[in-house]
């Protein structure tokens, strides 16, 4: 959200930065005036401010970078400024409210970025009116065939995950011009404190390490049917190398991070990115799809994986 921050990530090693997004809405720039975080163990207890661990999920509120769009882009162009020579291209991001909006800020951003992020997961859409969700396809298809239309460069269209057919969203956003997919936006999260009260005091977005697997559902979905030509960027769930190798197999040819980042900092980028050297990235890509059977297509397990729990709940008296 900041010069220093993206300096900060492009510095550490990133491959590229996304930095944060902004739309039309003063309203999205106030939320950010509400902007909390609570990091909660896998045990449910939230942790005390800077004791954060890898492991722990983060529910959350945030908003939108309070800036006027002039001075936003002047900070997008010092990010590609001094990412350019790194090797690191600086991306911008909106979040959409308005897609007439969105495009003429897309417009705007592609004059100084190689590159424009059109968010349309964004998991407070469903609680604050400043920002949407598009959870339908000919929403998709609209707003991003007109912000397509806006900009001339590569646009990336990130999706929520919390949707009855995410790859039917992506197949509509790829039909409107995207080229690239991202998968997933973070999920809408509720926690009580069990004291009569509720974490944040409010509903906000979720993201652990548990939302891995359902974040994988989606992209190894959406590579099988759009194929191997459409560049899939995985999210939501990535805090280790080993995450990002998951992704990476599950077809994603690009892998956001940031939870991370918040808990060690942006050196850990430097660590995630060891985790894949002397990876052949045109092998492993999509991997892990090949042994993936669907239910019809599974063989009988023998004996029947349920026969051992059976036996337990016999011998306990149930």
């Amino acid at each position: 959200m900041t010069r220093d921050g993206l300096f900060a990530c492009i510095d550490a090693g990133a491959g590229a930065v996304v930095a944060k997004s902004v739309n039309e809405s003063a309203a999205a720039r106030r939320q950010l005036d509400i902007a909390d975080y609570a990091f909660v163990s896998p045990g449910g207890a939230v942790r005390p401010p800077g004791a954060a661990r890898l492991g722990d999920g983060l529910l959350n509120r945030s908003g939108l970078a309070q800036v006027d769009l002039d001075e936003w882009l002047a900070v997008l162009s010092d990010g590609v400024a001094h990412g350019a020579p790194r090797g690191c291209p600086v991306i911008g991001s909106i979040t959409l409210g308005e897609p007439s909006a969105a495009a003429r800020i897309g417009r705007a951003m592609a004059t100084v970025v190689p590159a424009v992020e059109l968010n349309i997961g964004a998991p407070h859409g469903r609680e604050a009116h400043a920002v949407r969700q598009l959870t339908e396809v000919d929403a998709v298809g609209e707003a991003v065939r007109t912000v397509r239309d806006a900009v001339d460069v590569p646009l990336f269209v990130k999706l929520p995950g919390q949707a009855s057919d995410v790859v039917a969203l992506a197949r509509a956003a790829r039909s409107a011009g995207a080229d690239a997919v991202g998968l997933v936006g973070r999920y809408p999260g509720f926690l009580p404190d069990l004291d009569g009260g509720a974490v944040l005091g409010s509903w906000g977005a979720w993201s652990a390490p548990g939302c891995l697997p359902m974040s994988l559902y989606w992209v190894s979905k959406t590579r099988l049917a759009l194929g191997p030509g459409v560049p899939l960027i995985g999210t939501n769930g990535a805090r280790t190398a080993d995450d990002v190798l998951r992704f990476l197999a599950s077809g994603a040819s690009a892998v956001e991070v940031v939870t991370a980042l918040w808990i060690e900092g942006p050196g850990v980028i430097a660590e995630l990115v060891a985790g894949l050297e002397g990876l052949d990235l045109a092998e492993f890509v999509g991997s892990a799809l090949a042994g993936a059977r669907e239910y019809a297509e599974v063989p009988p397990v023998r004996p029947p994986a349920w026969l051992p729990y059976t036996a337990r709940l016999r011998s306990s008296g149930r």
